[in-house]
């Protein structure tokens, strides 16, 4: 049976309680979770994974009801339609995300440094055990898009910041950091290996996050399933990574019945990696989003035919689409992020709002979502899960760092989460944000630096003093260490 946290470990921001003051679901509860909707009967919600299950159930920080109403011109629903509710769909106020630490993978890339060097760094540590506590005390978390990366294009002081915390600094230890991305698409594998060739530094899966990780835990919820974006068939293979059983794309759709998009032409090539099925006869059991659209017009026309229709099947329309809505997940909620286009492009966020306004248009309910990713609390309660197994794998320490750091350049996501989860926050201008100062409505609590370095080296002499030697082999007191002449490193 899924674990849930209660609601006293996840506290919320004032701003982001949910509308109607829900409540998160109650820890323990075996049965099946009901809310009142208007003036409807509870709707059930499920709240148990499969016999097994390991996921956790964090509570949601926003509402799962869709602010389409307040986005749309008053003329554009009927006023017939204006005051019916949609059903409650999925676990309303709690996430699932996965428990379990994920096997660990260390991505292509340049070799670390020798054996050698790892005898004569611990020989250091051993003398400067203060700061070295301090060192593993201390964590990072970086967003990607703009802090690191532009694209596919490397943000020059990111190189930098990987070096010093894989090892070259004056202790020649490595301070733990995880990436955790609104980005995906593709598996965590394929994501990572591409970072490294980038930075020039290996990543290891156990240690990377991107919008749709957490959503692996669905997969003890659902076994029949769309997914959603992404280039070609990815997304499929990350689906089928997860453990989900029967996994469907839109093209899948389409070699079936090119008819349900058309103006969209399928080619040749497209037709002979779909998966083509009896879809007249499969019901759907959910829907995930989990990158970014390549196809809006189709992708939208088959989500919301599954919205309206019976049962999740297919060429067919509920009387009442709102009495039971099929299941809907978005891995992000961003607006807008950077590529290595000069202004800043549409995402994930938009295209949820466009299906809102459309199902809102054709029904007079909001749509029930939920939306996973940065700023939701539950990424960040992942994020800590991941960051525990990877002090294992580095420092053969299972514990969590006390001073985390959160670097981002996107203050509605990066920084407003990590804000809310009580980390230190870091606002970078080389992404989103691009201001002089702090972000008025947002703002970074530790600060705003030009770029990742800057924040990366201000948060270690934060952490572990002021005179921190950011190279392995700058300080005299270590040279003479190493050599046996006994001079401590405090």
């Amino acid at each position: 049976m899924a674990q849930k946290i209660p609601d006293t470990d996840l506290e919320l921001a004032p701003n982001e309680v949910p509308k109607g003051g829900a409540e998160a679901p109650k820890s323990g509860a075996s049965t099946v979770a009901q809310r009142s909707v208007g003036d409807h009967a509870e709707i059930p919600i499920p709240s148990e994974a499969r016999k097994g299950s390991t996921a956790i159930e964090v509570p949601a920080s926003r509402s799962s009801i869709s602010d389409a109403s307040s986005l749309m011109h008053n003329l554009s629903i009927a006023p017939s339609m204006k005051d019916r509710r949609a059903s409650r769909n999925s676990f309303g106020t709690s996430l699932p995300i996965p428990r379990s630490p994920r096997p660990s993978r260390l991505s292509l890339g340049p070799d670390a440094p020798g054996a050698l060097r790892d005898i004569l760094a611990s020989q250091v540590q051993d003398l400067a055990k203060e700061k070295t506590k301090a060192a593993k005390n201390m964590a990072f978390a970086f967003d990607i898009d703009g802090v690191l990366l532009h694209g596919d294009k490397l943000i020059p002081q990111a190189t930098r910041v990987m070096e010093l915390l894989n090892g070259d600094n004056e202790l020649g230890i490595k301070i733990p950091y995880i990436l955790l991305t609104n980005g995906g698409g593709k598996t965590e594998v394929d994501r990572v290996d591409q970072i490294s060739r980038i930075l020039g530094h290996p990543i290891s899966t156990q240690q990377f996050i991107q919008s749709h990780t957490p959503m692996q835990a669905l997969s003890e919820y659902y076994e029949t399933v769309l997914v959603v974006g992404g280039e070609g068939f990815k997304t499929r293979a990350a689906a089928e990574a997860y453990g989900f059983k029967n996994v469907v794309v839109p093209k899948d759709i389409l070699a079936w019945d090119p008819s349900i998009s058309p103006w969209r032409n399928f080619s040749e090539e497209e037709r002979k990696q779909a998966r083509p099925r009896d879809f007249d006869n499969m019901n759907f059991d959910a829907i995930l989003v989990f990158a970014d659209s390549r196809d809006y017009a189709t992708d939208f026309q088959i989500i919301i035919d599954l919205l309206l229709s019976e049962n999740g099947r297919l060429r067919t329309k509920a009387k009442d689409p709102t009495e039971k809505q099929m299941p809907i997940y978005f891995s992000q909620g961003d607006i807008i992020f950077t590529t290595d286009h000069k202004l800043p492009r549409m995402t994930q966020g938009l295209f949820r709002m466009a299906i809102e306004m459309m199902y809102k248009t054709l029904t007079g309910a909001d749509l029930e979502r939920v939306v996973y990713g940065k700023p939701e609390l539950a990424t960040y309660k992942y994020a800590d899960e991941v960051m525990m197994s990877w002090m294992k794998e580095i420092h053969n320490e299972q514990v969590l760092p006390e001073n985390i750091y959160m670097i981002g350049d996107n203050p509605a996501s990066d920084i407003i989460g990590g804000n809310m989860y009580g980390w230190n926050t870091c606002l970078v201008r080389t992404g989103v944000f691009q201001g002089k100062d702090n972000d008025e409505n947002s703002p970074a609590n530790f600060g705003v630096f030009d770029n990742v370095l800057e924040a990366v080296q201000a948060a270690v002499r934060k952490e572990l003093g002021t005179e921190f030697k950011f190279r392995w082999s700058e300080n005299e007191k270590v040279k003479n260490a190493l050599n046996g002449q006994g001079a401590a490193v405090e």
